[in-house]
């Protein structure tokens, strides 16, 4: 801050004019990062000319015509990576837009938008397996990723993960080709927020005691113990120490989050310094969840753990008239990329989704299940005790053989009902969304 300026001063460098709120006082200030803007990032192959693409073998930029490489100048952070707080300040000094020239991939069917690699040819919605999609320019309204987890699992690693998951469960369609869902796995960089903070949960509830006393009964001429509850009013509070909790910040209208959610935990110590070049060649979506948005859904889930920690702190199962209060401080946030291989699929006029984890391996998503082949083995399975049972009551008429087979049948019954419960509950899991 200046008064009076020599003729000859200059500010430091990368420091700008900013509003005095002082009359005749020039103030200066670190110019913010956002201000800074960044140069287009060329990724042609220094040696053909080629589009280069980021390589999961080789662990950074590579060209498949003549074979250069590169790797990516990035630093590991792991969970040291650096929280940013709840404050304008944090935001708006955070870059924004992906670093590097890119494309919007937007779906007239669903409504999705993906980044694409500039030049990129496809015509397939990624999300809903739509035709109808057009390419915008990207806009650089959203907030830059400062971190990422690289992808592990390779393209052609994913064929034989998939196809593994294809295949198990018999109560699926012939007609489903593994090909048809295999040949449509795209890498994409999904948006993740993670939180921190210190929680402090304090609870009142009536608590419930057993008491045991010895009565003599008058009536059977015998003493007998009996258990009382006792009730009374009591208190405590339990902290938590949050760390990492994942958000999605993509819509579940567009990504399953109950798929998502199975293809956890992702490791975060493998975490990298966000760089343009683990996108180049691959699909990444912006948020779509606000930071605010995620945070409240943040906190409806870190509340449920304290409640949980709060009934833990309670020495019985006794309790009634429970409530708790919880008080949020250092919070911090990170909005990262996580990799996830994604496909949509259309069967029957229905559309499936299918995710691997591109660091872990993992496979969810969902399958169509042939209903006729299910009903079937559950009418097989029940039509032993029902047999059973048919030939057991003319046999009552003639004897103690009938009970036996009337016990024989409710018991393939029960089996048979139990049985066939598990099975109906894995079938309509496989088409769950």
């Amino acid at each position: 801050m200046q008064n009076n300026l020599h003729p000859s001063w200059t500010p430091p460098q990368d420091f700008i004019q900013v509003e005095s709120q002082v009359t005749g006082v020039v103030v200066y200030a670190p110019r913010p990062e956002s201000a800074e803007q960044d140069q287009a990032r060329s990724y042609a192959c220094p040696n053909c000319g080629a589009n280069i693409a980021y390589d999961v073998a080789a662990g950074g930029v590579a060209c498949e015509y003549c074979g250069y490489s590169a790797p990516v100048q990035a630093k590991q952070v792991g969970k040291s990576a650096e929280n940013f707080e709840f404050t304008l300040e944090a935001i708006a000094q955070s870059s924004q837009g992906w670093g590097v020239q890119r494309q919007i991939l937007h779906c007239d069917s669903c409504g999705g938008d993906i980044s694409i690699p500039d030049g990129t040819l496809t015509a397939t919605c990624p999300f809903c397996a739509s035709h109808q999609v057009n390419v915008v320019a990207s806009v650089e309204e959203t907030l830059r990723p400062r971190f990422l987890v690289p992808f592990k699992i390779t393209p052609q690693q994913t064929r034989s993960l998939a196809g593994e998951w294809l295949g198990k469960g018999w109560y699926h369609p012939k007609e489903l080709s593994a090909n048809t869902v295999l040949q449509r796995l795209t890498g994409v960089y999904l948006p993740f927020w993670t939180f921190n903070t210190r929680v402090r949960a304090r609870w009142r509830a009536q608590v419930g005691y057993e008491r045991t006393s010895r009565q003599y009964n008058a009536r059977t001429k015998r003493w007998e113990t009996r258990t009382k509850i006792v009730w009374r009013w009591e208190d405590g509070h339990v902290r938590l120490n949050i760390e990492d909790h994942l958000v999605s910040g993509s819509a579940n209208r567009h990504i399953s989050h109950q798929i998502l959610n199975r293809l956890l935990p992702f490791h975060l110590n493998a975490l990298v310094a966000y760089e343009p070049d683990y996108l180049a060649g691959w699909q990444a979506q912006a948020y779509e969840t606000t930071l605010t948005e995620a945070w409240e859904i943040g906190k409806r889930a870190i509340r449920e753990q304290a409640k949980k920690a709060c009934h833990r702190d309670i020495p019985t199962s006794h309790v009634r008239n429970f409530s708790m209060s919880a008080d949020f401080t250092d919070e911090a946030w990170r909005y990262i990329l996580m990799p996830v291989y994604l496909a949509a699929y259309q069967f029957e006029d229905q559309i499936y989704q299918v995710m691997l984890n591109g660091q872990t391996g993992v496979v969810a998503g969902q399958k169509p299940v042939a209903w006729l082949k299910v009903w079937l083995v559950i009418a097989a399975l029940l039509a032993p005790g029902v047999f059973l049972g048919l030939i057991g009551l003319p046999l009552l008429m003639v004897g103690g053989i009938g009970v036996i087979s009337i016990g024989l049948s409710i018991i393939l019954f029960v089996v048979g009902v139990i049985i066939s419960f598990m099975l109906y509950n894995q079938a309509r899991q496989s088409e769950a969304k």
